[in-house]
């Protein structure tokens, strides 16, 4: 008797399926089996294991099973065999021979010398490294993370359902060399543009996969051996290191409140990079002024200026100023811009608007390194505007980070006023925020973030210029406007933890506070001078019978009325608005002109000029 052939026995799979995942179970299935096919767990020529088998280690219906593997049949991965089962298809993994395979030597990776063989990029130095999981700190003040709600999701499946339709793939898919997709470039020249007061034909417009190819693409064609480049300081970390890379030499240009101080120290420069809507990082503006100043200076030096306007979008504050492309002598302009990055997590589009000569080099160079990005996500791009989705995307982003960075301002006003000062802004998504003579800022961010805070300490920014050590940045872009005054007072409970001795206290011996028949004589009828921490000025008057009234800003554009009463000694307010609405209580003093207010704890928390009642009659 002859004895059966022996089958091979299927080899057991450690298979997994979530029921409580997005995907459903029998696509799950689908994916678990076709990684172990092309993981070289499921060999060709051996069985696949039974669908009961499968069912019973997943936990869940045969039924389920059998329509996955027919879909993986019908796909071409399997093989069904009448009355022996399913096979791996050895066409679909040709690859795939393992036990062919030759095996390299231990040590033969280690024994080439790659440091020698290449040209390291420019060290980073210190900078900042964010979390990769951040989005599960309680409070993530970093700048350029964005939470995901505000990703226009039902947006961007329409828009994504309708470039996949059979007319629009046609067109997109078609091979059409370096161009870029027509229909995204005309929304850009309609839409984008105008905003930014530029004027602009499709030929002077190309596209690129995100800002940062952008800035490469313009260093490699305008910098190299020799280049002076002028850069701001402190400035973008990223367009520093490419410059260095291209051989060139960088000229510091300072900033401050008004953005790039345009000085004689750009003479001699071949081009300047700049950051005029919002500078990086401090989020200043480059005042109208400068920005005349800096073209003419661009003229008459005979320099390129690149203009990165990277947060053009964010201008909700204040009116914005045209870019300096759209400017009386912006053809020496080469701009660059990005569509929201908010929507960078799908759509990685930046593009250059410069002369057409420019664009043509710029193309030419992106054929041989990037290509353009894909034809695709750009049609997805164009639909995602035409349908007016970006338009409704901008206006409501817009209204979330105003809300996000009024509740930062007052939050740092109300828990750090004599802690913490911010730089001006005309809107942004990011405060440059000094603490106090002492702070170090980098020890502060590494005991907020076990605590659930992430800010960023600024120093990585500066190249040339001694880094202040005070100095770190909080942004709104990932964090709920719900949660910024929680994080702001823990925040501002930590700083007071590390300076505990350098916090002030009331002495007895150098004045003791006010009690409450001195408070009812001095009080009424008084007024307090001071800053805010976003450096406006503020006026609080005490009215007679309790009343009290509040300005702010250099128009008195911000106003508050309130109430104040004297209660076991101490001074009461309480605003409408201001300070949440919350009542508070304070120890006083007056000497020396000023009035000061300590907590029942007597711990300084703010102080202001003092102007009695019978001066502000005179």
């Amino acid at each position: 008797m002859v004895p059966r052939p022996r089958r091979s026995r299927s080899p057991d799979l450690i298979l997994r399926v979530d029921p409580r995942a997005e995907l459903g179970l029998q696509r799950q299935i689908c994916q678990q089996l076709i990684d172990a096919i092309l993981s070289g767990a499921f060999q060709s020529g051996r069985r696949l294991p039974s669908s009961r088998r499968m069912a019973r280690q997943l936990g869940v219906a045969r039924n389920t099973v059998v329509l996955a593997c027919q879909q993986l049949v019908s796909q071409g991965h399997l093989i069904a065999r009448q009355r022996s089962g399913l096979y791996v298809n050895d066409e679909m993994v040709p690859g795939l021979a393992l036990s062919h395979r030759a095996e390299k030597s231990v040590g033969e990776e280690e024994a080439i010398d790659w440091p020698a063989r290449m040209r390291p990029a420019p060290a980073p130095g210190n900078a900042y490294r964010c979390p990769p999981d951040w989005q599960k700190y309680p409070f993530p003040f970093v700048e350029g993370r964005f939470d995901r709600s505000l990703y226009p999701i039902e947006e961007w499946r329409e828009a994504t359902r309708l470039a996949l339709g059979a007319r629009q793939a046609n067109e997109w898919s078609a091979e059409i060399g370096d161009a870029d997709d027509a229909a995204l470039i005309q929304q850009i020249c309609e839409k984008v543009l105008p905003r930014r007061d530029i004027k602009a034909r499709p030929d002077q417009v190309l596209l690129t996969g995100g800002r940062e190819e952008a800035l490469n693409l313009l260093a490699e064609l305008l910098a190299g051996s020799g280049t002076k480049a002028g850069v701001e300081e402190p400035g973008n970390i990223v367009m520093r290191q490419l410059l260095l890379r291209r051989g060139a030499s960088l000229v510091p240009l300072t900033v401050d409140e008004g953005g790039l101080v345009v000085s004689a120290a750009v003479d001699g420069c071949g081009l300047v990079y700049v950051t005029p809507s919002h500078q990086q990082p401090t989020a200043v503006t480059m005042a109208m002024e400068r920005r005349t100043q800096l073209l003419a200076k661009a003229r008459e030096q005979d320099f390129v200026v690149i203009e990165d306007d990277f947060e053009c979008e964010t201008n909700y504050l204040d009116d914005a100023y045209p870019a300096l492309r759209g400017l009386p002598g912006g053809e020496r302009v080469i701009y660059v811009g990005s569509l929201s990055r908010a929507l960078a997590s799908g759509l990685r589009l930046g593009f250059i608007v410069a002369s057409p000569g420019v664009i043509q080099e710029a193309r030419a160079l992106r054929a041989m390194t990037a290509r353009p990005p894909p034809l695709g996500t750009q049609r997805i791009a164009a639909l995602f505007f035409s349908l007016g989705h970006y338009d409704r995307t901008m206006l409501r982003l817009g209204r979330v980070f105003h809300q996000r960075m009024v509740a930062l301002r007052d939050a740092l006003n109300h828990y750090l006023p004599q802690s913490i000062a911010i730089a001006p802004v005309r809107g942004g998504t990011a405060f440059w925020v000094h603490g106090p003579d002492g702070l170090d800022a980098r020890d502060l961010a590494r005991a907020a973030e076990a605590r659930g805070l992430l800010i960023e300490p600024v120093s990585h920014h500066f190249a040339s210029s001694p880094a202040p050590t005070n100095v770190l940045r909080m942004s709104v872009t990932g964090i709920d406007t719900a949660k910024i005054r929680a994080g702001v007072a823990a925040l501002s409970e930590l700083m007071r933890e590390m300076s505990a001795a350098k916090i002030v206290w009331l002495d007895p011996e150098k004045g003791k506070w006010l009690g409450a028949s001195e408070l009812r004589r001095v009080l009424p009828g008084s007024a307090f001078l001071y800053k805010t921490v976003y450096g406006e000025p503020c006026t609080i008057e005490l009215l007679r019978q309790g009343r009290m009234a509040g300005r702010a800003g250099y128009a008195n554009e911000d106003r508050d009325s309130g109430r104040w009463w004297i209660e076991d000694g101490m001074w009461c307010r309480q605003w409408e608005n201001w300070a949440y609405g919350e009542v508070s209580r304070y120890r006083t003093r007056i000497q020396g002109g000023r009035i000061e207010w300590f907590n029942a704890e007597g711990r300084l928390v703010d102080s202001a000029v003092f102007i009695p009642a019978r001066d502000r009659a005179r």
